[in-house]
């Protein structure tokens, strides 16, 4: 780990942390909520030793990244914009892009909105799903879900940064690095106040966790929950893009415990031909026995090699 470089670049009005190592060709990694350069550690390690160029951002908001106030500052327009200013500072053309959870969000919308600086993408998670152009997100998911899913819960600001608070950034760590259940997590008001202290699995230390959470209390949870206010406002703006297919090869990785897996529809959309109909290049998709949502962080070894197995065809 002590041979991971950490820089700070501009681009795009904000200074950019970077987690970097290695040499060759650039792969990108881009974590998801609540979470940091930090959750792509094993893989940095492992492709940089297989002669690529590693780098893991904190993304904006997070970490040691900055962190506008507003969330209208947080719409994939704005995260893909601070990705591109990266890779031109640093001189690079083309990246291998691999994101997880909002990270793979933004890696959909990097590779919608500037195919030309990808050259393949591995993804995990979070399935691509084109604009719905009669209905905004918000309103879809309180429609499938309703007033108490979790990103309804997340919109009011403040209302959520509150009970975190007062359950503790550690348990609140803990409470969403180790939950495992498939169902949609839906947390009435007040709910994350009473996060328990949950027994940490074999592949997440106590060490992992105080870095994470020394992070989340030096600079709070409000730039992560942004991404979920900014919904609706990437909706607005990424109207153009309305029924617009990724154009870039694709290998799609999901645990078959993660929640994601299990959001009415997606099991039918990816194995019953909508998911190659709207990335066409999709070559690959792994569905892993026995992993939830978290699964670059718990499942290392077996992430590390579909990556590697994936992106050394290019």
């Amino acid at each position: 780990m002590e041979k991971i470089e950490h820089t700070t670049v501009p681009t795009n009005g904000i200074n950019m942390h970077i987690a970097s190592i290695g040499t060759g060709p650039v792969v990108l990694f881009l974590h998801g909520f609540p979470e940091l350069w930090y959750s792509w550690r094993h893989q940095l390690l492992s492709l940089s030793s297989l002669g690529y160029r590693c780098i893991a951002p904190d993304l904006r908001g997070f970490g040691d990244t900055d962190a506008p106030p507003s969330a209208a500052s947080y719409t994939a327009l704005h995260i893909v914009g601070d990705l591109v200013g990266l890779l031109d500072h640093l001189g690079i053309d083309q990246v291998f892009l691999v994101g997880h959870d909002w990270g793979a969000v933004m890696a959909w919308n990097f590779c919608l909105l500037k195919p030309d600086r990808v050259k393949a993408l591995v993804n995990m998670s979070v399935v691509y799903r084109p604009r719905n152009p009669k209905r905004k997100p918000l309103e879809s998911l309180r429609a499938l879900f309703g007033d108490d899913y979790y990103i309804c819960r997340f919109q009011e600001p403040g209302e959520i940064e509150e009970e975190f608070a007062h359950a503790g950034t550690a348990r609140i760590m803990k409470r969403f690095l180790t939950s495992r259940s498939p169902r949609p997590p839906c947390i009435p008001k007040g709910g994350f106040r009473t996060s328990p202290n949950t027994t940490l699995p074999a592949w997440l230390s106590e060490e992992d966790v105080n870095y994470f959470v020394s992070k989340f209390d030096n600079r709070g949870f409000t730039g992560g929950l942004n991404y979920y206010r900014a919904l609706d406002l990437t909706w607005e703006l990424t109207a153009p893009w309305t029924n617009a297919q990724i154009k870039v090869p694709v290998k799609f990785i999901v645990g078959d415990i993660d929640m994601t897996y299990h959001i009415p529809g997606v099991q039918e959309y990816i194995h019953k031909g909508g998911f190659s109909r709207d990335v066409p290049f999709l070559q690959e998709v792994v569905v892993m026995e026995g992993a939830a949502h978290f699964i670059n962080q718990e499942k290392p070894e077996e992430i590390s090699a579909h990556i590697y197995d994936f992106i050394k065809k290019f």
